[in-house]
């Protein structure tokens, strides 16, 4: 939904750990993994299609696996489509199109959360605008009146004050992007990289002057001409057939007349005409350089054959950038290469963040000189073969997903947008799959001897911000339209159907959640299954009663430190081997954790599973800890640390929980368990090596696994890699959880950020309950309070009064105590009010301004409704097991919770946070740039404490700093 760089869018002995290795070690090596053609043949989206008199296309996808409907919308512009002076109105429209149309006034999500759907969400880009959501079978046609409505019946529910207001939202959400470490560099690219009159020559987000300076009728216009049903493709995936689809389909969409046509873009591809080399400053934590070419668009034969480059280069974790500047040279802490694949030309995008000492200039050289030697030699067939596999094993996890953003709707609505073919997807794939090196290195050499753009950003002060306006309007509530749109020419033969009100919703079913079996392996290893047979692959996680709480006060981050390290090296593999293996198994083994668990995680292909345990098991039961590996995890870990302090989010969460908790408490260190520069630097390999033994011991684990297979053929394999496992040592005692929480109280920590476009607000309190305790009333609660999108804090400072992009309201649980946030970040100028809006909401809500009826049956109709189509995915069903296990709830909990929502009162919710919440416990803790705010927050009478902050009073005080004060905001 944003600009481009928000796409762009990761003395020590050498004795080896004691543990011995499993006969099964050499088995890494000669594993046989199955064939790409046996994995590109495994993917498969059958799908049929048709077409209304208006225009409007129309693919249908059965998937009976669950009783819900993916309804995916894709119209075929985006800002591509924006003419000089009109930049960012595609990414408006999308906000304004979830704010109501002449038959559903009001928000869009209020109808979608009654019906319980889920994945759902707007996005716009280069070269289209897309809506999502996967709703209940029974309440399809809700989803459908909804989406025809703002297709057809918009333009009379369109307000100035509405046009205003979401102006508002989006400044806020360019700010939000604007104020992240290197999130000022997307613009310089599209400056550079693309003449100005090219459709790709500004960014999504658009220019806010443009946005200004738009009337109402210009934006009305702009709908009339690019958002018509034959400018649509419709995908419909799930529990539906091909007859139901053409008859609801047309009832709703059938009489809205077609739009003018779309005038289709050829521009040519741009190319440099010499090298350009440019420094930004920001505040970062380490130097980033970047190389950026535009090439061929997804269409063109050789962007497959780029994208295997890139990957090969910088994707795999296995690339050559790693193996070369991470892992062997150590000039790099972060490394990466990919294409961002567009219609009328793509971006490729290499970058290195440069480890600290280095000398820039010398990391540079070397960058370009691994790239110039790629691309005069190419990759291996090795290398290409692992990409593939890589690739192919992605698909076939995506397949289990109908709808959201990555799902099978999605693959067959790009194919059919942007390629004329719903399955581009396996013609992609079996591109992919028969891509040579030979054809690899002539498509580098083509494109990428072409003049390069290079932009390094160092650490430094950023110029100051430019603010932008805020939005001038207040969202009046229900909105009705002033007149009824309609083209002039009627298609004639098909009936309007009823817009009086929405279609009723049908039964839908309680959730059916997979049955938990459960095994233990012969050393008292629990394990827990759910059979899962949407697709041939099965997931495993190897869950430690451990995480950031078992790190000791003087050794925070360890767990980090450790989850970080196991696969960089076992006693019989290399962190290279380990990579390597994994993609040529199409398996992803990650190893991380929480506050309570630290958990290992395999996906893997069903057929290369045994490949895949064995693979695992070496890495938990084996590691290395080789100096040379603790030495450069330990800079990548430290330099996680300082990107952590110049990112505002990462500021308040790491600030919060000594503040609530006591630097004693388990639960009191930064919510990234990174730990401080101090711990991280006096960690040794005894101590890495202790945490392993200790909390990564058989005694703390616990096994949960979803897949197609079956449990005993699952267990029997878990009890060759698992069963026999004794472990090291004494296994680590229970964690302590005794250390005393300090009483909460009112007070503001305001963290220094010069030139910070927003401030983060970040509010805590410790509440009176562990995770273990029944919080599904109080989490009801919450949700109407700050919880969700449409909650009245959200609703407040988004939509209302234009101050963000978006808050949310988090009950944190875990083991031990809960603890109970609100976030907001906010535009710069409105910091102070914004706090005491929040604030009052709070009071409100605890006062005489408790949950309404209208609420509850949202919230319990949302809940109830969107049960069956919140497993759909097998990580789904893994997290809910884990829950499950760790707060002591019976299997099929899922099943139980639909009774108890609609058994709930408004009295309930309202007692539920009066007992949980005190609005004077509170501590706030606001990052942003004091010079601005303090005076906004000095009138909030609270007890403030400024941090990183030195200035007079005059400073202060000054003209150039009080323009931004709250009142000017109106």
């Amino acid at each position: 939904m944003s600009h481009l760089s928000r796409s762009l869018l990761l003395a020590l002995t050498t004795t080896a750990l004691t543990v011995s290795a499993p006969a099964l070690a050499k088995d890494h090596q000669t594993a046989k993994p199955a064939p790409v053609s046996e994995l590109v043949a495994a993917v498969d989206i059958p799908y049929e299609e048709f077409t209304l008199d208006n225009g409007l296309k129309v693919l249908v996808h059965t998937d009976r696996k669950a009783p819900v409907v993916a309804v995916s919308i894709w119209y075929g512009v985006g800002s591509a489509n924006e003419p000089e002076g009109k930049t960012g109105y595609a990414h408006l429209f999308e906000h304004i199109m979830f704010n109501g149309s002449e038959h559903a006034p009001g928000d869009f999500f209020e109808p979608l959360r009654q019906i319980g759907a889920t994945d759902l969400n707007g996005t716009t880009w280069l070269d289209r605008t897309n809506y999502f959501q996967t709703v209940p079978t029974s309440a399809l046609d809700v989803a459908l009146f909804l989406e025809s409505d703002r297709m057809g019946y918009l333009l009379g529910a369109v307000t100035q004050e509405k046009l205003d207001n979401q102006i508002g939202v989006v400044s806020n959400e360019k700010r939000q992007g604007d104020n992240q470490p290197y999130g000022l560099v997307g613009y310089r690219q599209t400056e550079l990289l693309f003449p100005p009159d090219h459709p790709y020559g500004h960014d999504t987000i658009g220019s806010l002057e443009d946005l200004e300076a738009a009337s109402l009728d210009d934006m009305k216009q702009w709908f009339t001409d690019h958002y018509g049903p034959n400018n649509s493709i419709l995908v419909l995936a799930g529990d539906i057939d091909l007859a139901t689809a053409r008859e609801k389909v047309t009832k709703w969409f059938g009489a809205i007349p077609p739009g003018k046509p779309i005038e289709k873009l050829d521009p040519p591809l741009p190319t440099l005409d010499a090298p350009i080399y440019e420094v930004m400053k920001d505040k970062v934590a380490t130097t980033r350089i970047y190389r950026n070419w535009v090439v061929p668009g997804l269409n063109d034969p050789d962007y497959t054959a780029l994208d295997v480059g890139m990957t090969v280069l910088g994707g795999l974790a296995s690339s050559r950038l790693d193996n070369i500047m991470v892992r062997d040279e150590k000039n790099a802490v972060a490394v990466s290469a990919f294409v961002i694949p567009f219609v009328h030309g793509s971006l490729v995008n290499i970058q290195a963040d440069v480890k600290p000492g280095e000398d820039a200039d010398a990391v540079a050289k070397r960058l370009d000189e691994i790239i110039a030697d790629f691309i005069a030699n190419g990759p291996t067939e090795d290398e290409v073969q692992r990409v593939a596999t890589r690739d192919a094993a992605a698909r076939i996890a995506g397949l289990e997903q109908v709808g959201g953003f990555s799902g099978k709707a999605v693959a067959l609505a790009q194919g059919k947008l942007y390629s004329d073919d719903p399955e581009f997807y396996k013609k992609e794939l079996n591109r992919l799959a028969s891509t040579t090196p030979e054809e690899v290195k002539a498509a580098m050499q083509k494109w990428l001897t072409r003049p390069v753009l290079g932009i390094r950003v160092v650490p430094g002060e950023r110029e100051e911000y430019q603010e932008v306006g805020a939005g001038k309007g207040a969202r009046t509530g229900v909105l009705t339209a002033p007149a009824f749109y309609m083209q002039d020419e009627q298609p004639g033969i098909v009936t309007a159907p009823d817009r009086s009100k929405l279609p009723p919703v049908g039964d839908i079913p309680n959730v059916d959640f997979p049955d938990v079996e459960t095994a233990t392996l012969s050393n008292g290893i629990k394990v827990y299954f759910a059979r899962r047979d949407a697709v041939p692959m099965t997931r495993v996680t190897l869950s430690f009663n451990a995480g950031t709480s078992a790190d000791s006060p003087d050794k925070l981050g360890l767990q980090n430190f450790v989850t970080s390290i196991l696969e960089e090296g076992t006693t019989s593999l290399t962190s290279v081997e380990i990579a390597e293996q994994q993609e040529r198994l199409g398996a992803n083994i990650t190893i991380g954790g929480g506050r309570d668990r630290t958990d290992v995680d395999l996906s893997a292909v069903n057929p290369n599973l045994d490949a895949a345990l064995d693979l695992m098991a070496d890495i938990v039961k084996n590691p290395a800890f080789n100096p040379d590996d603790i030495e450069r995890i330990r800079v990548q870990q430290l330099t996680a640390i300082d990107r952590e302090e110049s990112d505002p989010l990462s500021i308040a969460s790491n600030t919060l929980p000594p503040l609530v908790f006591g630097s004693e408490h388990p639960y009191g260190r930064g919510l990234s368990g990174n730990g401080t520069k101090e711990t991280v630097s006096a960690i040794t390999r005894d101590d890495l090596a202790a945490f392993h033994d200790r909390w990564m011991h058989p005694a703390k684990a616990t096994i949960f696994a979803a897949g197609k297979i079956d449990k005993q053929d699952l267990v029997d394999k878990l009890e060759v890699r698992f069963g026999r496992w004794k472990g090291e040592g004494e296994p680590a005692p229970a964690k302590n959880f005794d250390a005393p929480i300090p009483e909460g109280k009112g007070r503001i920590v305001v963290i220094h950020r010069p030139n910070s476009p927003q401030s983060m607000i970040l509010a805590g309190q410790v509440l009176p309950y562990k995770g273990s305790d029944d919080l599904l009333t109080l989490d009801a609660a919450n949700e109407v309070l700050g919880g969700n999108f449409l909650s009245r804090i959200n609703m407040d400072l988004r939509e209302t009064k234009g101050w963000s992009y978006g808050t949310r309201n988090t009950l944190l649980r875990g083991e031990d105590r809960v603890l109970y946030t609100m976030r907001a970040p906010v535009q710069t100028n409105q910091t102070g009010p914004a706090v005491a809006a929040m604030d009052a909401q709070v009071r409100d809500f605890l006062g005489d301004k408790g949950v309404t009826p209208a609420e509850l049956e949202r919230t319990v109709n949302g809940n109830v409704r969107q049960l069956p189509g919140q497993f759909e995915r097998t990580p789904r069903i893994l997290g809910q097991m884990q829950g499950d296990v760790m707060f002591d709830r019976p299997s099929n909990y899922a099943e139980t919770v639909a009774a108890r929502y609609r058994g709930m009162t408004t009295k309930d919710l309202n007692e539920a946070m009066a007992n949980a919440i005190d609005p004077d416990k509170f501590t706030w803790v606001i990052v942003g740039d004091v010079d601005k705010i303090k005076p906004q927050l000095d009138a909030l009478d609270m007890p403030i404490e400024y941090r990183g902050y030195e200035a007079s009073d005059t400073a202060v005080n000054s003209d150039s700093s009080s323009d931004d004060s709250a009142d000017s905001g109106d």
